[in-house]
């Protein structure tokens, strides 16, 4: 043998024992103490309910220096058992109910180390057409490429629906596609026992036979191994796409192609990974008639714009509406009720900045906000004597030319609540300004300005 070759079969070798020892370490960088730690922290971090055994979060660092070697062994001997997790439903913006599993906070923290290590070695490999659950992608830079293709032309939507996605994964084939990367046994086991481990439902154990269930640290990126074969495969075709977790949508420039390519991809969804494709749901539309991420589209003078749908308005106000509800807002601190409203109306608008809404927020949400906001306010103050007081010196702060007399008779006034709020004396009293205003005293928040904050952050 040629010393060329014999240096070639060394560094083959070398490479090949390079790539043994990290099959091999894996568990071991799952379990190492650092990432472990890390793991307790994220957990901690984003607190969340107990599962079936009721350990709180606050209880998971004690836990672990007692107990943390032997989970570890049990991992490596692969004899962890993960408890069933605990049934709860959440609602959706269609008003249906979304299942999710809430595991222990141990498990929890297994998961999370888990999810740590699969989403740094994975990263490398993901689509740059993925954006849920990835460091430096959002629904935001999805929302961006879906701009993009728009603009380019790509205005046939095909809008994908995946049936009940978390719910009806395929173990079997998860497993098959994670072994295309890990030859580690023990890390394949943990995985699987965690898919496995069932669901606690009324005081009953029911067995999981598929699914990831939504609720732990490891399902987003198991979904994302899971749903990179599709995003590899319209990659091949070379198809434009974005997909968020299972919410998927295609774009191309004819409805002749939209409705080959809903009809192949469906196609190939159902016989390669096993997942069955809404047929009422999915459908080919018009970019104003489609539905991303909470968001549609329209188009202006420059191209097309996306708006949130009318749903997710609706959604909010519902919110709204149950902090504001008058009986039970009246009882408590203003600085209680804005807290809570500002988390909502910022939340809400930095999710759906991107999109235009300058006129609904003014015209519309902004003032029906501070017309519920003054029902409560008079409610609180609650006694003619109370309302004529703290009217007059919002009069004296504002120096109003407003005679008191008039003030007077809104003090007195003998209209209900809602009715009394839209006077117009009390509306130049309690301005959007005044109502914006902190209150150091009460330690009261200012009331955001929907439209101002929208305005400061886009």
């Amino acid at each position: 043998m040629s010393a060329e070759a014999e240096g070639r079969r060394e560094d083959f070798m070398q490479l090949y024992k390079q790539k043994e020892e990290q099959q091999v370490e894996l568990i071991d960088r799952i379990l190492d103490d650092e990432n472990i730690e890390a793991a307790i922290r994220a957990v901690q971090r984003n607190q969340g309910a107990p599962g079936i055994d009721k350990m709180p979060v606050g209880m998971l660092r004690s836990y672990f220096a007692e107990h943390g070697e032997e989970i570890k062994e049990q991992i490596r001997a692969k004899k962890y058992q993960p408890q069933p997790v605990r049934r709860v439903y959440i609602p959706k913006a269609n008003g249906k109910m979304r299942p999710l599993g809430i595991p222990t906070v141990v498990d929890r923290v297994i998961q999370q180390a888990v999810a740590q290590v699969l989403s740094r070695g994975y990263e490398r490999y993901f689509s740059e057409y993925s954006h849920g659950f990835r460091p430096n992608r959002s629904c935001h830079t999805a929302m961006e490429k879906v701009l993009e293709y728009l603009n380019e032309g790509y205005d046939w939507v095909i809008d994908l629906d995946i049936e009940k996605y978390f719910d009806t994964v395929n173990h079997d084939k998860l497993i098959s596609i994670l072994r295309e990367r890990i030859n580690d046994a023990p890390t394949l086991h943990l995985i699987r026992s965690f898919l496995k481990a069932g669901v606690m439902e009324d005081g009953l154990v029911s067995p999981t036979e598929e699914g990831v269930p939504q609720g732990g640290p490891l399902s987003p990126v198991l979904s994302n191994v899971y749903l990179d074969k599709l995003d590899k495969e319209l990659e091949g075709r070379g198809l434009c796409f974005a997909r968020y977790a299972d919410d998927c949508n295609i774009f191309v420039r004819s409805e002749k192609a939209a409705d080959r390519v809903m009809a192949s991809v469906t196609s190939w969804l159902e016989r390669k990974l096993r997942l069955k494709v809404s047929a009422s749901k999915t459908k080919v539309v018009r970019p104003g008639d489609s539905a991303f991420l909470g968001f549609s589209f329209w188009k202006s003078k420059e191209g097309w714009k996306p708006r949130p749908l009318e749903a997710r308005k609706d959604k909010l106000r519902k919110k709204i509406q149950e902090i504001l509800c008058r009986r039970r807002a009246a009882a408590q601190p203003l600085s209680y009720v804005f807290t809570k409203l500002n988390q909502v109306l910022r939340g809400w608008i930095n999710y759906f900045r991107i999109g235009s809404m300058k006129t609904w927020l003014k015209n519309d949400l902004g003032p029906w906000l501070r017309h519920k906001v003054r029902v409560v306010i008079l409610k609180q103050w609650k006694k003619p004597k109370t309302i004529y007081k703290n009217l007059m010196k919002l009069h004296r702060y504002l120096k109003s030319n407003i005679p008191p007399e008039r003030v007077l008779g809104v003090a007195n006034a003998r209209q209900g609540w809602y009715r009394r709020a839209k006077l117009p004396i009390v509306n130049f009293l309690i301005t959007p300004e005044v109502l914006s205003m902190p209150n150091k005293k009460e330690n009261r928040p200012g009331l955001v300005d929907p439209l101002a904050y929208y305005l400061r952050n886009t």
